[in-house]
C-alpha cells in the first residue's frame, strides 16, 4: 500500500532511525515498506562505544524458558548493582519475569526499586532520575523511548532477545503471508524484529556522547545459537566479555575516575 501511495506522488521520503538497520543493512525496513529500488545509507554513530562502553555476556545462566532463570539471572547481576551504586535499567521481556524479579529484590539490596506499574511511566522516570541510585525494572514500554542522560543510568540489564510471540495475531498473519510466498518467517520476521528491539533496549544505556555504562544481555542463546551473531553485529561497537570481573573493574575505574 505504502509503495502504491508513493508512486502517486511527486515527493521524496526520508525515513531516519537510529534501529532501522539490522547487521547493517535495511532490507527488513524496505521489504515492510513494500519498496523495490530505495536509496539507503548507514552513518556511525558519534558515541565512543569502545571506550566509554561494555557488554557482559554472562556464562551459566539457564535456557530463558527455565523456571530457575530469573533467580539466577538475579544472582549473576547482584555483584554489578552493587558495583553500580544501583543507576540501573532492567528489562525484561514479560510482566511475569518483571515481577518474580521485584518480589526477589524487594528488601535485599541497599538501593531504591522502582517497578512498572507501581506509578504512572513518567512519574517513575522522574523519581528513578532524583533518587541518583535508583534501579528500575521495566518491560515494553521502557525499551524505546526513554532518555536517562548522565550519571543516573550506567547499567542496563536484558533479560532475554526480545522475540515476538509466536500466536501474536498480526505474526502469524504475517507469517502466513511469508510462507505462501515462500518465505522464512524466523528469518524474515521474527529475526529482525527482535534485533531492533534489542537495539532499542540497549540504545537506553549511551545517551550522550559523556554518558558511559556497561550493557548486560542474560540470554545464552547469543552465544549458543547460529543467529546469535546476527544480534551482536547489529548492536553498538562495544566492548565484549564474558566475565564479571571484567565489569567489577570498569565500574572501579567510574569511581575513582582513573
Amino acid at each position: 500500500l505504502f509503495s502504491s501511495f508513493c508512486e502517486q506522488l511527486d515527493a521524496a521520503w526520508v525515513f531516519t532511525s537510529a534501529t532501522l538497520s539490522v547487521n547493517g543493512g535495511f532490507d527488513h525496513f524496505v521489504r515492510q515498506l513494500g519498496l523495490q529500488d530505495a536509496d539507503t545509507l548507514n552513518l556511525d554513530s558519534p558515541f565512543d562505544y569502545q571506550r566509554n562502553a561494555l557488554m557482559w555476556l554472562p556464562e551459566d545462566l539457564p535456557e530463558p524458558r527455565e523456571q530457575s532463570f530469573v533467580p539466577s539471572l538475579l544472582a549473576q547481576v547482584r555483584p554489578v548493582l552493587e558495583a553500580s551504586q544501583g543507576r540501573a535499567f532492567m528489562l525484561f521481556t514479560s510482566h511475569r519475569a518483571l515481577k518474580q524479579a521485584a518480589e526477589l529484590l524487594a528488601g535485599t539490596i541497599d538501593h531504591p526499586l522502582f517497578v512498572q506499574g507501581e506509578m504512572p511511566r513518567s512519574t517513575l522516570l522522574d523519581e528513578f532520575r532524583k533518587s541518583g541510585d535508583g534501579i528500575l525494572l521495566g518491560s515494553a514500554s521502557f525499551w524505546g523511548g526513554v532518555d536517562v542522560m548522565g550519571e543516573a543510568l550506567s547499567l542496563v540489564i536484558i533479560d532475554k532477545l526480545p522475540f515476538a510471540p509466536p500466536n501474536d495475531p498480526v505474526i502469524v498473519a504475517r507469517s502466513n503471508q511469508l510462507r505462501q510466498h515462500g518465505g522464512n518467517p524466523f528469518m524474515e520476521l521474527f529475526l529482525p524484529q527482535a534485533v531492533i528491539a534489542l537495539k532499542q533496549g540497549a540504545g537506553r544505556l549511551i545517551r550522550d556522547v559523556n554518558d558511559r555504562g556497561v550493557l548486560v544481555i542474560c540470554d545464552r542463546r547469543l552465544r549458543s545459537k547460529g543467529y546469535g551473531s546476527v544480534f551482536l553485529e547489529s548492536l553498538p561497537p562495544m566492548q565484549q566479555t564474558l566475565d564479571r570481573d571484567d565489569v567489577m573493574e570498569f565500574f572501579k575505574h567510574e569511581t575513582t575516575g582513573d
